[in-house]
């Protein structure tokens, strides 16, 4: 019998300073393993922590930050010890893709698929910096922690073999301290808005990610991105216990 998942609520972290921030371990897989505590994080922007909160950060393990938006924004406070690897996971070029996924769907899992179908490079580029990056934990982030960041969460726990059902549940997380994250940007949040947009669309929130994540075998699909096996390798030793 598969033993059930860790609690979710064990894993959520408490940075002063983010809102959005939980380690990626605990989770089965369907090989029996069991990703590694404290190798992966995923974050809102840490650019926000305070220095107690950067301690927390350092505490845990975390030694590299990958930041999708491309900006690299928390330069500044960052602390010595610390590297820090630029990604800008959306490319705004392609007018096209864009006009189709408009800036309230791409604020939705309805858009996964098709990023992950037109972007490969892109999806390549930023499990490669997982892969490659120095011993210790990787935080990656983007700006709320949810949408760019639930994308590569969702690329990273398929290819090295959590279930459909795991990675939904770690995308619903990010609304437990959603409202907690709004706030403190002085907007409402707005969880009830990307809820109303997949119901629209005739599906739920778990039915999307399954579908994401039965779409294609992920591993295979990062290998003809480019992601090299030895990579691919690096990644599932860093992942899993």
């Amino acid at each position: 019998m598969r033993r059930p998942t860790i609690m979710n609520a064990e894993r959520q972290l408490f940075w002063d300073g983010c809102f959005n921030t939980r380690d990626l371990g605990g989770l089965r897989t369907a090989d029996g393993r069991e990703t590694r505590r404290g190798a992966v994080v995923r974050s809102d922007d840490p650019a926000g922590l305070t220095a107690e909160g950067w301690t927390s950060l350092q505490r845990h393990g975390v030694r590299t930050i990958v930041d999708l938006t491309g900006g690299d924004s928390s330069t500044a406070q960052r602390p010595a010890g610390l590297t820090g690897v630029a990604v800008e996971l959306d490319d705004h070029s392609d007018t096209e893709f864009w006009t189709r996924w408009d800036n309230a769907l791409s604020c939705t899992p309805l858009y996964y698929r098709a990023f992950l179908d037109r972007f490969p490079q892109k999806v390549a580029e930023v499990l490669t910096a997982i892969a490659a990056a120095e011993p210790g934990g990787v935080l990656v982030h983007c700006s709320s922690g949810r949408d760019r960041t639930g994308l590569i969460s969702l690329v990273l726990l398929a290819a090295v073999g959590v279930g459909a059902s795991d990675i939904a549940a770690d995308y619903a997380l990010t609304h437990v301290r959603r409202a907690e994250l709004c706030a403190a940007a002085g907007l409402p949040d707005d969880t009830p808005r990307v809820h109303g947009l997949i119901a629209e669309h005739g599906t739920s929130e778990s039915e999307v990610i399954a579908d994401a994540v039965g779409s294609r075998d992920m591993a295979a699909y990062l290998r003809s991105a480019g992601v090299t096996a030895e990579h691919l390798a690096a990644l599932r030793d860093r992942m899993l216990t």
